[in-house]
């Protein structure tokens, strides 16, 4: 179902979440919960995958990470302060340690000259850890290529987020 790079990357976060025992929860946008979806297609995942959020429309972040509408209105959903809530709201609503949160455009349609096809934003929160933010640019052709790609950097930052 995925790439190996890809399953390869779920497999070790899954065997260095198990090590920590920590548990993940992701809060997905753009890639419609394909970063919980890697993670689950791994044996064991139940040992360290304790929930994922789809919230693909600004209401479901509103309602169910906590993301400020006037937030949203202001800057969008696809911008870093809301990358950072959802990946905060994640870990305040599941009994998670970790957390990814990925929002962008993942094309074809929908980009902008401010915020062109491509452009995705991946948080990480980690409990008494912080929170750290990434934007890329993925330019890719397909909407399929974007979100693979979204998914590829997802879990390597929750590993980055592991030490």
């Amino acid at each position: 179902m995925f790439s190996l790079e890809i399953e390869t990357l779920a497999r070790l976060l899954i065997d260095e979440a198990r090590e920590r025992n920590l548990r993940i929860v992701t809060a997905e946008s753009c890639t419609g919960g394909l970063v919980a979806g890697a993670i689950c297609s791994i044996s064991g995942a139940s040992d360290v995958f304790e929930r994922g959020f789809v919230t693909y429309t600004n209401r479901a972040k509103q309602e169910l990470l906590g993301i400020p509408g006037d937030l949203l209105a202001d800057l969008g959903a696809v911008s870093e302060p809301v990358a950072r809530m959802m990946a905060e709201g994640a870990l305040e609503a599941s009994n998670a340690h970790i957390s990814v949160a990925i929002t962008g455009v993942a094309g074809p349609h929908g980009g902008t000259s401010f915020k062109p096809v491509g452009t995705v934003h991946i948080a990480t929160a980690r409990t008494n850890h912080g929170l750290m933010h990434r934007q890329e640019f993925f330019q890719y052709e397909t909407r399929s290529e974007i979100q693979l790609a979204a998914v590829q950097v997802a879990l390597q930052a929750l590993r980055d987020r592991m030490t």
